[in-house]
């Protein structure tokens, strides 16, 4: 296996891999032996399902994630100037895509050490594909402001840039407020403007359905705790 970097997909929810994961993926995981990861316990977890009987005590974890100081993460590469691959991990999905692992793959960039994204599941592209919307211009905004002022001024843009740019509108909120959030949606928005939603996308109690902003009262789905993708379009 080519010494790399190695961009390393895992499922969004608790889809068996074998469903999302090409078997390729597999190999490549089985010839690494230092990781990069946003939670140890976790990646720990995700390695074992892929493979049983994998020595996890024999790799090597470096976590990577809002809290590691930017000055330390270089240092995660080390591995690979003595010419030994390094895997990158996320929570959840296609890591360095709204992700923090984008840092280290980063730093792999200016150093000029060989980057490998591999497929597996991206809730932001899956989303786009079955919402109907234009997926030849689109934009994830991640996070919308909490604060209510701020929150309505930024909807009020996203929802400008749909009639102004013909561009569809990505975002996210943190599961336990994604009913407050589809509730802003429809008050603020236009009735005709459309919201699709996405929930817990590839898993068991999937959910993904487009309507008009006026149709949407009194059918917004049960989305607790469930991770949630919402996007807008004409």
């Amino acid at each position: 296996m080519t010494t790399a970097l190695y961009l390393l997909p895992v499922p969004l929810g608790d889809t068996p891999h074998s469903r999302v994961l090409p078997d390729y993926n597999r190999e490549v995981i089985l010839s690494i032996r230092h990781f990069v990861v946003e939670n140890v316990r976790t990646a720990r977890r995700f390695l074992k399902k892929v493979e049983p009987s994998i020595d996890i005590d024999a790799l090597t974890f470096s976590e990577l994630n809002k809290h590691t100081a930017p000055e330390v993460v270089a240092g995660y590469l080390a591995p690979l100037e003595r010419g030994e691959s390094v895997g990158v991990i996320s929570e959840a999905g296609c890591p360095a895509v709204a992700d923090p692992g984008a840092d280290v793959v980063a730093i792999a960039q200016r150093k000029g050490y060989k980057v490998v994204p591999l497929v597996g599941p991206s809730s932001i592209l899956l989303s786009v594909m079955a919402s109907g919307f234009n997926g030849q211009s689109f934009a994830f905004h991640g996070y919308l402001p909490i604060d209510g002022s701020e929150r309505a001024n930024a909807i009020k843009k996203l929802e400008g840039r749909i009639y102004a740019e013909h561009q569809t509108q990505l975002f996210i909120e943190t599961p336990y407020r994604n009913q407050k959030l589809v509730e802003d949606l429809i008050r603020l928005c236009r009735p005709s403007t459309k919201l699709c939603i996405a929930s817990n996308i590839t898993c068991e109690d999937e959910y993904i359905r487009t309507r008009p902003i006026k149709e949407w009262a009194g059918k917004i789905p049960d989305m607790t705790k469930k991770p949630t993708i919402f996007l807008l379009y004409k």
